[in-house]
């Protein structure tokens, strides 16, 4: 190998080298493509088990990517409940909400039918899983 033929060697090796570290970097720092955006644990008033104040306990998901996502089979859950959703779709740049108590869904709000609080309100951790139980994303709030 003459002179010449190194420098240029030395640049390839170089060149290929950054774009994998670069890409490593980018991936441990992405944000979910779909995410815990709010929770409100504490409904507001008296917790006495109106459907109202059940209601008024809710978890919003977003989805932060340019296309829809199915959540069929995918979980939200704390240490001893779990939501299991259905056929939802959930729109591009779209945030739905999970109610605890009784409603009927809609496009941008789904009740988990449920007679008792699941959040806890000084502390307590949701966590959302994808469909092959993978978790996608968890917000804790107080100390546990």
């Amino acid at each position: 190998m003459d002179a010449r033929s190194r420098p240029r060697l030395r640049g390839l090796v170089s060149a290929a080298a950054l774009p994998a570290a670069a890409h490593d970097g980018d991936r441990l720092h992405q944000r979910p493509q779909v995410e815990i955006s709010r929770v409100q644990a504490d409904s507001p008033g008296r917790d006495d088990h109106s459907n109202r104040s059940l209601n008024a306990e809710w978890v919003e998901i977003t989805n932060t990517t340019r296309n829809p996502i199915n959540l069929r089979g995918w979980t939200l859950r704390d240490d001893g409940n779990r939501y299991r959703f259905d056929n939802v779709r959930i729109g591009s740049r779209a945030t739905i909400r999970i109610h605890t108590g009784n409603g009927r869904d809609t496009r941008t709000d789904l009740f988990q039918e449920r007679r008792d609080y699941v959040w806890g309100n000084r502390a307590d951790t949701a966590t959302l899983r994808d469909d092959r139980g993978r978790t996608v994303d968890t917000e804790t709030w107080g100390r546990r």
